[in-house]
């Protein structure tokens, strides 16, 4: 009884096992078959065909706006100034006085030279007719030629006396006008030296005066920036606080000596038809683009990072799969990017949808059937 019922347990496994083993292997191959796996998914991108191109590298500076031509003005003599009639940033006119010395010595000298003068007038006024009297008795036969030649020797001596008087007069006449001190040009005061009531050197500043001739942006270059740049090349200054007030200007002037402390090459950009706003003094900035040789640009986002190395996916236009290239960046930007070598013109480059990519993966461009 017992060994009917532990019988009965296992009927239905070897039912079950039966069954099985009747199937035909096809439906076995059905029952065992897994989801295929889509790694040959065709990926959307972007791309650019690129080609080497004559770029130049952008060079900003920031300077400052200079008159075109400044001169420091001073006195020809020395002497004890009681007046200065200027200040920074006064606007003046040619002619204008902009400083006095007290005249004076000098007003002074004047009187004594025009006193010589006038008491060497008389004595030529004698001698000359003293030389008349002598010249008629000697045609009269009443005086000897002795006394002839003597009256016209003193008359030619006391000619070159008021001469000589003359000169000392219109010299002390430059003298009490050098004690004015007058604009030669009109301009802008940009920098003043001694005050009132102080005691100058012929040829001290006085006052530095900006011509209104030009004005200039002056830049302090660096040695490797100027060896790169075309002197004949157009130079755009803005305003740095408004880059809206522009003008443009080509390099009129560069410093033949660096300077000693920065070891830059001061040069001056002549402006053409500066905006008034560009006032002196004001910081600008110019942009230059360098001379360079061809190079390829491709856009910031092509560039990906592939074995710690700078790397790009170029598409192999038969097969319309990609594989990743390892390159060099000479510069880039937060737009472009231009590559130094591991490119050649006429390949096409992925631009968009880099993150997406293995070697050997099938796309499709966008924008294309």
């Amino acid at each position: 009884m017992l060994v009917v019922i532990a019988a009965s347990r296992f009927i239905p496994r070897i039912l079950r096992f039966c069954v099985l083993a009747a199937l035909p292997p096809l439906a076995l191959s059905a029952c065992s078959q897994q989801p295929e796996n889509k790694d040959a998914q065709v990926r959307p991108v972007r791309t650019i065909t690129v080609e080497k191109r004559d770029v130049g590298i952008p060079l900003v500076l920031t300077g400052r706006i200079e008159s075109a031509d400044e001169a420091s003005l001073g006195f020809r003599i020395a002497g004890r100034m009681f007046e200065r009639t200027v200040s920074v940033g006064d606007r003046v006119q040619a002619g204008q006085i902009i400083a006095r010395l007290e005249p004076q010595n000098e007003m002074n000298a004047l009187r004594s030279a025009q006193a010589n003068l006038a008491a060497a007038q008389a004595q030529l006024v004698e001698a000359s007719n003293r030389y008349e009297r002598q010249a008629k008795l000697l045609s009269q036969g009443w005086t000897t030629r002795a006394n002839y030649d003597q009256a016209e020797k003193t008359r030619q001596t006391t000619k070159a006396q008021v001469d000589a008087a003359e000169a000392q007069v219109e010299s002390a006449h430059d003298l009490v006008s050098f004690t004015e001190l007058k604009a030669d040009a009109p301009g802008v005061v940009t920098a003043v030296g001694p005050d009132s009531h102080e005691v100058v050197q012929a040829g001290q500043m006085i006052v530095r005066l900006a011509r209104h001739e030009g004005r200039d942006a002056v830049f302090d270059v660096p040695a490797r920036a100027l060896r790169a740049a075309d002197a004949d090349t157009q130079v755009l200054v803005h305003l740095t606080d408004d880059p809206k007030v522009t003008a443009k200007g080509r390099v009129r002037e560069v410093a033949p000596q660096a300077d000693p402390t920065t070891r830059t090459f001061q040069v001056k950009i002549g402006l053409t038809d500066p905006p008034e706003a560009m006032r002196l003094g004001a910081t600008v900035t110019g942009t230059v683009h360098a001379n360079a040789d061809p190079v390829i640009e491709i856009p910031a986002s092509s560039l990906t990072r592939i074995n710690d190395r700078p790397s790009v996916w170029v598409v192999d236009q038969t097969t319309d799969t990609v594989s990743s290239r390892n390159v060099d960046v000479a510069r880039f930007d937060p737009a472009t990017v231009a590559i130094a070598d591991g490119l050649d013109s006429g390949e096409v480059v992925v631009t968009a949808g880099v993150q997406a990519l293995h070697p050997g993966q099938k796309i499709r461009i966008l924008g294309s059937n």
